[in-house]
């Protein structure tokens, strides 16, 4: 994290100076179809978020099996407790497929000519506060997918299930709704250590190749801008006090990482070297409160990714 800290260390003065309003944004008669798009997309976020987080796994089950090969009153129990949760992890994953869509589409909106990224991000509030709210649910997924082994092992203990039944050629009635394709997305998608911000990072490097004529600062710069914008906004006493809660100040910090971070796996360069165009707190309360999100989502998949935020 240490190098986290030092990336976010410089002036503020040549920023983009306006009040990105987290809270209270609402839709314009331009944004109110991409907005209406979104809001259908993130209205679950919340459910995915309580579901994921009271997932418990059906780990005593599958160990009970595992160890009793021949129960076959105990490997009916296993089977019985890991497929509806095999369900639910199915309804996460098409769930990262809708976001990919949705971010997509922002994308789109944010960066398109002839207005800047700073342009963008005032006029168009309510799609700016739509694609902070995304960075934030991406960054409390993957913190809790992280906090909890049990998703993989039930996961893998239905893989191993499916496929020695499928070598006895026998078919289960949770392959028509899980079939094979969808299993092995679905396998990829787990073996993330971050699975929704990897989704992210391929939904912005997919939209730079689909948009050849559109040059890659477009997306960088509204990256960085929306960086820029959440530092004054934490730094500005003025701006600061708009806040009306200590949650709401957190959600900007919070999203101000999460663009950091798809910003260096976007950026040919990465957010860390010295011309980066990627900055955030100097002021030494908020780096006290950064430093207290202990987030395990902070500590990425990639070597990279690990030295980057975790190395002082």
């Amino acid at each position: 994290m240490g190098n986290l800290l030092k990336v976010l260390t410089r002036e503020i003065e040549n920023y983009p100076h306006f009040f990105l309003d987290f809270e209270n944004a609402q839709p314009t008669e331009g944004e109110r179809e991409i907005w209406n798009q979104i809001s259908a997309v993130l209205q679950d976020s919340e459910s995915i978020l309580a579901d994921l987080q009271a997932y418990k796994g059906a780990g005593p089950e599958i160990r009970d099996a595992i160890q009793n090969p021949n129960d076959i009153q105990l490997q009916e129990k296993a089977w019985n407790a890991v497929c509806p949760l095999v369900v639910r992890l199915k309804r996460f994953y098409e769930f990262s497929i809708r976001l990919e869509k949705a971010l997509q589409s922002l994308l789109e909106s944010l960066t398109c000519p002839p207005y800047t990224p700073t342009q963008h991000l005032e006029r168009e509030q309510a799609l700016a506060k739509e694609f902070a709210e995304i960075l934030h649910f991406t960054l409390r997924f993957d913190e809790l997918k992280m906090r909890n082994p049990a998703i993989q092992n039930d996961f893998s203990y239905y893989r191993r299930t499916i496929s020695r039944n499928r070598i006895n050629n026998m078919h289960l009635d949770i392959e028509n709704e899980v079939n094979n394709e969808m299993a092995n997305r679905m396998s990829l998608f787990y073996a993330e250590a971050t699975p929704m911000l990897k989704t992210l990072s391929n939904a912005t490097m997919h939209f730079v190749s689909e948009n050849k004529t559109l040059p890659i600062e477009n997306t960088t710069d509204c990256l960085s801008t929306m960086t820029s914008v959440c530092k004054v906004m934490l730094e500005t006493p003025e701006y600061k006090s708009r806040f009306t809660s200590e949650e709401t100040l957190m959600f900007c910090m919070r999203v101000m990482v999460g663009v950091i971070i798809l910003y260096d796996h976007v950026h040919p360069v990465g957010a860390f070297c010295k011309t980066s165009k990627i900055d955030a707190p100097q002021d030494h309360s908020t780096e006290s409160d950064l430093s207290k999100m202990h987030s395990p989502s902070w500590q990425l998949s990639s070597q990279r990714d690990v030295q980057a935020f975790l190395c002082a």
